[in-house]
């Protein structure tokens, strides 16, 4: 917990060991951590160099642990401080980039890296550096990296980066295959399975994008797009393949399942259909004789079954799938099967 200030692991817990016990000798800590005791020295210097311990002016030979609201609250800012120094290095030499090389040309857009290595390192960058939102399209063959090879993934997860992942059937049948799935699952990412993706793609932040551009018999070369046309193409093509794929989901006994197609019911069309006529969520409630809540968890409800994430998107989406008629009559809504 405390490598983010410069302390390794024997470091820290010689630091932890001396809270815990107020004060002792290098041979009694030596004990407690079962190592040896030039490393306890070692660390013990080290913590003295941080102001994290200092050796006992009233015994010889034993050490005490500085406060730790005091002392690591000023590591803590110093971290703080050189933290933001790099942050502001980061944005002059951005503007310096900019200023010299002046407008962005073509290959500005895109960069071409080639290597298994290079490869794997910038799609590990790639997910690192979201903040919000990771997309991908995943195929059966893996060029570089697994699933199982991918620490990335959990590492941005864990920070609270959304995941939307559509793979292919071969994924599933793959060793392994299930087991990745269900550990992703069990993140909250969401996951959907189509019988073919088009090609590998991932996108962070709708920001940046990978795709390979070549296959598992030459050597491993991908294309890095940065915010251009390109990149929104490449964004559309994984939205139109997300809303076709099919939703994964646990069972009980912690297996993955697909959930098949969902489809609304009478009373989501009919909320859909007056929706789409101009109505407020207050007025298809009251229209529908239902709670205002009710309305607003059966469009949430839509949003999820259609994968979209506006009620702009939904209402193409429902054209598209035939929930409700283009033709619709301009003295009132089509009523919904059932009506």
């Amino acid at each position: 917990m405390l490598g983010a200030i410069g302390l390794d692991e024997r470091q820290e817990s010689a630091y932890r060991a001396l809270v815990a016990i107020g004060a002792a000798e290098v041979a009694e800590l030596a004990h407690r951590l079962a190592l040896p005791e030039h490393d306890i020295e070692a660390a013990l210097r080290r913590l003295e160099r941080h102001g994290l311990a200092a050796q006992s002016s009233s015994r010889a030979g034993r050490w005490v642990a500085a406060p730790p609201a005091l002392a690591l609250g000023a590591l803590l800012t110093q971290h703080r401080h050189e933290l933001e120094q790099a942050e502001l290095a980061a944005v002059l030499l951005a503007e310096e980039y900019r200023a010299e090389v002046g407008e962005a040309a073509v290959h500005d857009l895109v960069e071409v890296v080639t290597g298994a290595s290079a490869v794997s390192h910038r799609f590990r960058q790639l997910q690192l550096g979201a903040a919000e939102e990771v997309c991908a399209l995943v195929t059966g063959a893996p060029i570089v990296v697994s699933g199982r090879e991918n620490t990335a993934e959990e590492e941005a997860a864990t920070r609270g980066v959304r995941y939307r992942v559509v793979v292919e059937q071969e994924v599933l049948a793959a060793p392994g295959g299930v087991e990745e799935l269900a550990t992703a699952l069990g993140r909250d990412e969401r996951v959907r399975v189509a019988d073919r993706v088009p090609t590998k793609l991932v996108i962070a932040d709708r920001a940046l994008a990978m795709v390979p551009l070549t296959g598992a018999d030459t050597e491993p070369t991908a294309l890095v797009v940065h915010a251009s046309g390109l990149l929104e193409s490449l964004y559309a093509l994984f939205d139109a393949v997300w809303r076709e794929s099919m939703p994964l989901a646990l069972d009980r006994r912690g297996s993955v399942r697909s959930e098949g197609r969902a489809e609304p019911d009478a009373t989501d069309l009919r909320v859909l259909s007056l929706l789409l006529a101009g109505m407020t969520d207050a007025s298809v409630a009251k229209q529908l004789d239902l709670g205002l809540r009710t309305v607003q968890r059966r469009v949430k409800g839509l949003m999820e079954m259609s994968g979209v994430t506006t009620r702009l998107q939904l209402g193409w989406h429902a054209y598209e799938r035939g929930w409700v008629a283009r033709d619709a009559p301009r003295g009132g809504v089509r009523p919904g099967p059932g009506r």
